[in-house]
């Protein structure tokens, strides 16, 4: 199947229905050679926005897409490129160099345009809310960067409805540049933000969302099925959160829900990662659907949601819905 185009809320800007991320996939242990070959499988395949952030690999994330898109040679206006801010790009940050304060916002917008190698970022998301910082102080510097053409259109990251609400309001009252889109978590577990607590600013706002981690941290890979294997990535140091949470009454819960949905990607010829993606795809709340695969291989599979999308009828989607009945208000 081919590409899905989307427009990004109520803004003009076509993304591909599936998007490519770097969050865990970019890091010291990624080769330039390795990202390229992703990425370029993901750009071929139709992908045309690839996700980053500042604090990912503490800048070595940026670093390495800015390596391959220039070794990709693609022209510019054939693809959209972001970044997100507040952590910082430092270990043991300064006060000043994390944070959404003007003078973080603003370079950080101009470490990321020199990591990523490009003169503008497309997007530009604030990765969390900062309650230290006057919402019109925020609200004016992104729409200053806007007026540079350093950023094209900016949005939030895990910000609640009224936060974002309160951005509109500055935004109208000053005449400035309001959020286009909002990147939230949202797979068949985590709903609620996207399905109801955002619905009305989707819906009347024309609110973008660049949703990320729809397979669940890889819960919804099934590769958690039958316990957790060797090699996966709930084995390996720094993601002891992801084995607890593996290991916890909710998360065996929620393997348990999988192995049933499992059984119905199988009905459907496919596999449980691809329901998965094109269960979030099938919502038209979603703009775009970030994914990140970290092997050539996981990218190629991942596409191939494509292919799904069609076979989500109302009875299957029904079906699913039944499994996941208990988790419908949850997030």
């Amino acid at each position: 199947m081919e590409m899905e185009y989307r427009r990004l809320g109520k803004s003009g800007l076509p993304v591909s229905a599936l998007s490519y991320g770097s969050w865990v996939t970019f890091s010291n242990q990624m080769a330039v050679d390795a990202a390229l070959e992703a990425m370029t499988a993901a750009y071929d395949a139709g992908v045309n926005f690839f996700d980053n952030a500042e604090v990912y690999a503490l800048g070595e994330s940026e670093t390495i897409m800015g390596e391959a898109l220039k070794r990709a040679g693609w022209r510019r206006d054939s693809y959209s490129v972001s970044s997100k801010v507040f952590w910082g790009s430092v270990a043991d940050p300064k006060p000043t160099q994390c944070g959404l304060n003007r003078k973080h916002v603003f370079e950080a917008c101009h470490d990321a345009l020199r990591r990523l190698q490009v003169d503008h970022l497309d997007l530009y998301f604030c990765h969390r809310h900062d309650p230290n910082i006057p919402m019109e102080e925020l609200v004016r510097t992104m729409t200053e960067l806007i007026h540079q053409g350093k950023v094209l259109y900016w949005g939030t990251s895990e910000w609640t409805a009224d936060q974002i609400m309160e951005a509109y309001g500055v935004a109208r009252q000053y005449g400035l540049i309001p959020p286009t889109m909002e990147q939230p978590e949202y797979n068949m577990f985590r709903r609620a933000r996207v399905e109801k607590e955002l619905a009305h600013l989707i819906e009347n706002y024309g609110l973008g969302t660049t949703i990320w981690s729809p397979l669940d941290s890889g819960i919804l890979t099934g590769k958690y099925n039958e316990g957790i294997p060797e090699g996966s990535r709930a084995t390996v140091r720094g993601y002891k959160w992801l084995r607890e949470i593996i290991e916890s009454e909710e998360g065996q819960r929620r393997i348990a829900k999988v192995r049933r949905l499992t059984e119905i990607a199988t009905e459907l010829d496919t596999n449980m990662t691809r329901l998965a993606l094109a269960w979030c795809l099938k919502n038209p709340q979603v703009s775009t659907v970030i994914l990140g695969a970290s092997r050539v291989e996981q990218v190629h599979d991942n596409l191939k949601a494509l292919d799904v999308l069609p076979r989500l009828t109302s009875d299957v989607m029904a079906a699913i819905e039944a499994v996941l009945s208990d988790e419908a208000v949850t997030g």
